[in-house]
């Protein structure tokens, strides 16, 4: 008689606490209650708030919209626009030169660097734009040349706030020739490679990435920044929105009619530094 073998399906090990084929316990997920009520909460105050700024008759919404677009105000806006824009520019490109500088193996140029930098941001931009607009006062003649009408207000604006950008800059730019990998230099050097050339090919194109989010934030400080040059009668948002108020007296309504276009600029400048910024993390675990 031939041997048979008899395969059975193995029980259901019991539960601990229970017997053979009870059901497993569901899962109940924890219920937040104080986080609904407390983001309920910030929603109806926040809804508040705007309902009343907008039912509130005393911001003159009338009167910031027939301001938006007037000419004064459109025309001080270009002039922000353009001042941030050279700013930025002029002010990155001697901070890059700074930035080399303080990274050099040469001991003068790290000192020229670093006392550059440790002057412009010891001291406020405000005092610094008025050394500058003051500068006829502390030096009549340079070099033989009168310096009493010498700079207008806007290129006193222009020296002023590129000198003090440069300074952030430098910082900027260093942190992010830092982060490239000593492997990445090394290896263009062993190319043959010189100074500059490591630096414009290979150097700066990685740093980017670190250098991308702080210059952005840089171009909407500066941008908003620029609202101080209005002390040295510089026509830009801000001081053509006070010409208005100071003529009419709605001083509520021309505030937030500047208010308003840094808002939209500055909303502009975010994007843009979001799609950059992303450009060139391309390749990396922080892209999206």
């Amino acid at each position: 008689m031939s041997a048979q073998t008899e395969i059975h399906a193995p029980s259901p090990a019991a539960p601990p606490n229970g017997r053979a084929g009870d059901e497993a316990p569901r899962i109940v997920p924890v219920r937040r209650t104080g986080q609904w009520a407390a983001a309920v909460a910030v929603l109806l105050l926040l809804m508040g708030v705007v309902v009343s700024v907008v039912r509130n008759d005393a911001f003159q919404w009338d009167v910031v919209g027939r301001y938006l677009t007037t000419e004064s105000v459109l025309r001080g806006l270009g002039l922000t626009l353009w001042l941030t824009g050279l700013v930025m520019v002029l002010g990155f490109a001697l901070g890059t030169l700074l930035a080399v500088f303080r990274l050099s193996g040469n001991p003068v140029l790290q000192a020229v660097s670093w006392g550059y930098i440790w002057l412009f941001r010891s001291t406020p931009i405000l005092v610094q734009l008025l050394f500058w607009f003051n500068i006829g006062a502390l030096y009549p003649q340079i070099l033989g040349v009168n310096t009493v009408n010498l700079l207008s207000p806007i290129a006193v604006a222009v020296i002023g706030l590129t000198l003090h950008e440069a300074a952030y800059a430098a910082e900027v730019v260093r942190g992010g020739i830092l982060s490239v990998e000593r492997g990445q230099l090394e290896a263009a050097q062993s190319l043959g490679l010189g100074p500059w050339r490591r630096l414009r090919r290979i150097v700066l194109p990685q740093a980017m990435r670190s250098i991308v989010p702080p210059a952005g934030n840089m171009l909407i400080g500066t941008l908003k920044g620029t609202s101080i040059v209005s002390i040295i009668a510089v026509q830009d948002l801000l001081y053509s929105v006070q010409l208005v108020y100071h003529r009419t007296y709605e001083v509520i309504p021309l505030l937030l009619v500047a208010t308003l276009w840094y808002a939209v600029v500055t909303s502009l400048l975010s994007v843009g530094q979001y799609y950059v910024e992303r450009h060139y993390a391309r390749g990396t675990a922080g892209a999206r």
